[in-house]
């Protein structure tokens, strides 16, 4: 009988905290045959800039954006695609609110509010956009919640303005609410949150005021997570537990008024590789950051000079 080996041909720059916290997602990919790389590294010319500019620097998804492109760039038969927040990203995870419209159609249910987590925004973008053609085609009435991070509020407390997608500046300009490209948030075990910027799409529809957003602390949202877990015996993904806060404070904020909602969250993934957050949690050694008016101010000053 024959046999055939599959290695998977690839690099990969990981976020550095994400690369430190989340060690057996950074094993699997290294089983496969991925060349897996902190980032900022010192492996590219952009992760050499960055690493000077912010000194022991725990990267961001912005970082690891730049150093991705370039490498792309210089190595001959590689190609990059960013995985979220383009509207093609969003596009192509559609597919998750279909079937929760599909399957809510078949339940005769209909939501009252839709909450997902927010880093980026495309499964935040996946979830909404059939609910959010609805209402634009008037149709039906929805309250849309983007739930995100108080230690990287791109929503709540961002800019909407041109900025660069990525802390390189590389990539092209898009105007988004922003941070700034040059703000690297803190070592949040939410790593798929740590993005500076939000869709474009699901800024413009921010703005429009057809979307609301909270910003969490990371112990309230673990909080949420183990309660999740203990009740529904599914570890939630520090991510997806966002979007879990968000709906137990809904909830409960409906429980407190006498009223009813139907509430539907998101649950994007399990959080089995994210033991060490958990640990963190449980032992009581998890904090929170908050950035400071002061710190995004520096980080706003840096934005693109171009009219928004």
């Amino acid at each position: 009988m024959a046999s055939a080996f599959f290695k998977l041909d690839c690099r990969v720059y990981m976020v550095k905290c994400s690369y430190e916290q989340k060690p057996f997602r950074r094993e699997v990919m290294r089983t496969y045959g991925a060349s897996v790389t902190p980032s900022p590294s010192m492996s590219t010319a952009i992760g050499k800039k960055i690493n000077a500019e912010h000194p022991g620097t725990t990267g961001s998804l912005g970082c690891a954006i730049s150093e991705a492109v370039e490498a792309a760039v210089t190595h001959e038969g590689y190609r990059y695609v960013l995985g979220s927040v383009l509207s093609q990203v969003l596009l192509h995870q559609s597919i998750i609110g279909l079937e929760t419209q599909t399957a809510l159609r078949q339940l005769g249910v209909k939501p009252d509010v839709i909450i997902g987590c927010a880093g980026g925004g495309s499964n935040l973008g996946g979830l909404i956009s059939p609910f959010m053609g609805e209402v634009l085609r008037g149709e039906a009435q929805y309250r849309f919640i983007a739930a995100e991070p108080a230690s990287c509020p791109s929503f709540t407390r961002g800019r909407y303005a041109y900025d660069f997608c990525d802390t390189g500046r590389v990539c092209p300009l898009q105007k988004m609410y922003t941070l700034g490209a040059d703000f690297i948030p803190s070592a949040s075990h939410a790593g798929g949150l740590r993005y500076h910027g939000m869709s474009a799409t699901l800024s413009e529809l921010y703005a429009q005021g057809l979307m609301e957003a909270v910003a969490l602390k990371q112990t309230d949202v673990f909080e949420a997570a183990q309660f999740f877990a203990r009740t529904e015996g599914i570890l939630p993904a520090p991510e997806s537990s966002h979007a879990i806060r968000a709906t137990i404070d809904e909830a409960l904020k409906c429980k407190a008024e006498g009223r009813t909602e139907t509430i539907v969250f998101g649950l994007t993934g399990t959080g089995y590789f994210d033991m060490t957050a958990y640990q963190s949690f449980n032992d009581g050694t998890m904090s929170d950051f908050v950035p400071s008016d002061e710190d995004l101010a520096a980080s706003f000053a840096k934005l693109p000079a171009i009219p928004a």
